[in-house]
C-alpha cells in the first residue's frame, strides 16, 4: 500500500506537468503549419493590411514628418516604395507572427482567413517586414520614423530572450516529468522535483510575461504609426490564453510538488521492527518460572517427557541454604 499510496499522491502534480509542456509545445508549434487550421490561430501578432493604401494624401504626410525630422524624402519616393511593395512583390492581405516564423494569406469575399504559406522555422525568429517584402536595398527601412525604428529595433532584442527562455521552459518541464518518475520512490525524489519544477515555472512564466509586454506594447504603436497606410496591428488572444495556460498549470504542478515532499511516505506501514542483531525477539509466556541454577532448566520428578503441567515440588533445604532457587513469577 505504501508505494501504491505514494503513486496516487504524485499523479496530480504529473498530469499538470504533462499539461503545462503540451501548451508550451502549442505556443512553439503556432504559425508554422499552413494546412493546419489550429496552429494557424495561435499567433503573438497579425498585421492585418487588407486596406493597404498608397495615396498621395498619406504619402504625402509621411513626406512631411520625415522632412520636419530632418530627412529629405520626397512623397513620390515614398509612394513608389509602397507601390512596389504592394504592386510588383505582391503583399499579401495579413500576416500572423509566432515563435519560430511568420504565415501569410488572403482574406476571402467572406470575410474568412485563408493561410496560404508559412515560413521556414528559424530560432530567435522576429519579423522584419522589409526583409519579407524584399525591401532591404530600398533604403526605405533608414527612412522611417523613429518610433517605428526604435520599436523594430527593440523587438529584435527583445524576441531573441523571449525564445531562449520558451526553450528552457520546454527543456525543463521534460525534465520536471523524468525527475518525476523518482518521486514514486521517495520524498526526496518529489524534493527534488520541486526544484526542477520551480526552474521550469519561472521560466515559463518569465517568457509568457515577456510575449505579452512586447507585443502589447508593439501593436498600438504599429497602429499608430502606420494606420495612415490602412494596416492594422492585433495581439493574438488564442497564443496568450495558451502561455498563460502554461503558467498556471506550472504553478499548479510546482505547488503540488512541494505538497508531495512533505507527505504521502512510500514506506509500508506493516514493516516490523527488528532488534539490534536482526533476529526477532519471542515473547516468554507469561507466569512461568525460569531456573536460574546450573543446570539450566529445571526438572520435572515425573520424567524428562511428562506433560504434567502441575507445579514441581519445592526444592530441598538445608538450614537456612536453597541448592537452586527459581525465578518469581513474571507478570506480562
Amino acid at each position: 500500500m505504501g508505494k501504491a499510496g505514494r503513486a496516487l499522491c504524485i499523479f496530480t502534480p504529473y498530469v499538470l506537468t504533462i499539461a503545462s509542456l503540451v501548451c508550451i509545445i502549442l505556443v512553439g508549434l503556432g504559425c508554422t503549419n499552413s494546412s493546419s487550421s489550429t496552429l494557424n490561430n495561435l499567433y503573438f501578432f497579425k498585421a492585418d493590411m487588407q486596406n493597404f493604401t498608397t495615396s498621395s494624401g498619406t504619402t504625402s504626410e509621411v513626406s512631411s514628418l520625415l522632412s520636419d525630422a530632418g530627412v529629405d524624402v520626397s512623397s513620390t519616393n515614398i509612394s513608389s516604395v509602397m507601390d512596389e511593395a504592394a504592386d510588383q512583390l505582391n503583399v499579401a492581405d495579413f500576416y500572423t507572427v509566432g515563435l519560430w516564423g511568420y504565415c501569410d494569406g488572403n482574406i476571402t469575399s467572406s470575410n474568412k482567413y485563408d493561410t496560404s504559406s508559412c515560413s521556414k522555422p528559424k530560432a530567435a525568429f522576429y519579423f522584419n517586414p522589409f526583409e519579407v517584402w524584399g525591401l532591404e536595398s530600398s533604403g526605405l527601412e533608414s527612412q522611417l520614423p523613429d518610433g517605428i525604428s526604435k520599436a523594430l529595433s527593440t523587438y529584435k532584442s527583445v524576441s531573441k530572450w523571449m525564445f531562449v527562455a520558451y526553450i528552457i521552459a520546454f527543456i525543463a518541464t521534460v525534465v520536471e516529468l523524468v525527475v518525476g518518475l523518482f518521486a514514486i520512490c521517495s520524498r526526496w525524489g518529489s524534493c527534488i522535483t520541486s526544484l526542477v519544477a520551480g526552474v521550469a515555472f519561472f521560466f515559463t512564466a518569465a517568457a509568457s510575461a515577456t510575449s505579452t509586454a512586447l507585443f502589447a506594447v508593439l501593436t498600438p504603436l504599429f497602429n499608430e504609426e502606420l494606420g495612415s497606410y490602412g494596416i492594422k496591428g492585433s495581439m493574438g488572444k488564442n497564443m496568450l490564453a495558451t502561455t498563460w495556460l502554461a503558467v498556471a498549470f506550472s504553478l499548479a504542478a510546482s505547488l503540488f510538488w512541494i505538497i508531495s515532499s512533505c507527505c504521502c511516505s512510500g514506506r509500508s506501514p506493516y514493516n516490523h521492527k527488528k532488534n539490534a542483531t536482526g533476529g526477532i525477539t519471542a515473547e516468554k509466556a507469561p507466569y512461568t518460572y525460569e531456573p536460574l541454577g546450573p543446570q539450566g532448566r529445571s526438572q520435572s520428578p515425573y520424567g524428562p517427557y511428562s506433560h504434567d503441567t502441575s507445579y514441581p515440588p519445592p526444592p530441598p533445604t538445608h538450614g537456612n541454604m536453597r541448592t537452586n532457587a527459581y525465578e518469581p513469577f513474571r507478570h506480562a
